[in-house]
């Protein structure tokens, strides 16, 4: 088979949920040498865990003419794509202007795959690998969650990272990519609080990302009034981070890629659904529960509710 190239741009959820299309290509096809083309701090998940052999950023200024009609290509990267026997590629092409540049390029077969997946359905996991059959490999459903496992040494930095602490750690991540997947951030705070009033041996590792940092700062600060252990975990590296979330208890979060991620490290886990298709979207782990209203209204979740489902899931 050779070398494949996976192409793969999108948010940390979007990547998650195509690990098990790359784990396919890997497992499946175990001859091949693997390569993943996407934003580096997020593909960085792929090498970390052992799918991929190596990693590219996609931030390549010379990549946009490949998606110039009729532009002069870049002879590295035409000599690159080259390389590859397959490109799966998931990129938004509409009018199969990266196709074409590819062919011209030297490239030998591309897999096109949509970069979408439709809110009705499988779950999404399985609708990205749908287009590998093309490749005779199929999806089993006990392959069908995401699963990454982070190398000792990023284990041990997860380890120094989170201290000595004999207690249960339970990680919260009271953000998302958007504003109306989040829960009120008042709520959570006296959710954790609860948790922490039934046992005070409890520690709580919140984590956050670029897109929510200033409203969770002022979150941060409420707990830190109230004198809960918090440790921070402000924009740590994602195997880092996917690491730390492995040792933890219990995981508390919304539709977000960080519930994926938490999902793919096996921490048992309590995800907040409000009007998205959680059969689609939602980890799909047995070790995740999804808590979603009737309603399919977030904020009709109350405090009682995710702290009793976060206390069975601690039983």
């Amino acid at each position: 088979m050779g070398k494949i190239l996976v192409l793969r741009g999108g948010a940390i959820g979007d990547f998650i949920l195509t690990v098990p299309a790359i784990r396919l290509l890997a497992e499946g096809l175990p001859e091949a040498e693997l390569e993943v083309m996407g934003y580096s701090p997020i593909i960085s998940l792929a090498e970390a865990s052992g799918y991929a052999k190596r990693t590219r950023s996609i931030e390549y200024g010379a990549l946009a003419s490949f998606f110039a009609k009729g532009a002069t290509l870049n002879e590295g990267l035409c000599a690159y794509f080259a390389e590859f026997s397959v490109v799966v590629s998931y990129l938004y092409d509409p009018d199969g202007i990266f196709r074409e540049n590819l062919e011209r390029a030297g490239g030998q077969m591309l897999i096109e795959c949509s970069h979408r997946v439709a809110n009705e359905g499988p779950p999404a996991a399985e609708q990205l690998a749908k287009p590998l059959e093309r490749l005779a490999l199929f999806l089993e459903r006990d392959t069908a969650n995401p699963l990454l496992k982070m190398p000792l040494p990023i284990v041990d930095e997860a380890r120094s990272f989170l201290g000595d602490h004999a207690g249960p750690i339970i990680a919260v991540h009271p953000g998302s990519g958007s504003p109306h997947k989040n829960w009120e951030l008042d709520r959570w705070r006296d959710v954790l609080l609860r948790l922490f009033e039934t046992n005070s041996t409890r520690r709580f590792l919140v984590s956050t990302g670029e897109a929510e940092e200033a409203a969770v700062s002022k979150f941060l600060e409420s707990l830190d009034a109230l004198d809960l252990p918090i440790v921070r975990a402000n924009r740590l590296p994602l195997p880092v981070l996917g690491a730390a979330l492995s040792r933890c208890r219990l995981y508390l979060g919304h539709d977000s890629g960080i519930s994926h991620l938490a999902g793919a490290v096996g921490v048992p886990s309590l995800v907040l659904f409000g009007p998205t298709e959680d059969s689609v979207w939602a980890p799909q782990h047995e070790h995740v529960r999804v808590l979603k209203h009737p309603s399919g209204l977030l904020n009709e979740i109350t405090v009682h509710d995710v702290v009793a489902a976060a206390e069975a899931k601690l039983n």
